[in-house]
């Protein structure tokens, strides 16, 4: 199954996160399909970035976000 999920960058105690399309079965930060946005919590205020018109593409596909992404494309 695919889902759209964030994973982790940036260096020690400085998280930055991607927001990509994955396979379920891949670990957090191996490999991705596609990367449609970014998340950084540490700016003040937090930012996020997301391709709309991907992210309502891969939902039509079938693409399950988790319930974190599902936050943050809510808060857009």
């Amino acid at each position: 199954m695919t889902v759209i999920r964030l994973t982790r960058m940036g260096r020690k105690k400085r998280p930055f996160y991607r927001i990509v399309v994955t396979d379920s079965r891949k670990r957090r930060d191996s490999g991705w399909i596609e990367s449609i946005g970014y998340y950084d919590p540490m700016k003040e205020p937090k930012v996020v970035k997301l391709d709309e018109e991907r992210y309502n593409y891969w939902l039509s596909v079938g693409a399950q976000p988790s319930e974190r992404v599902k936050k943050l494309a809510a808060g857009k």
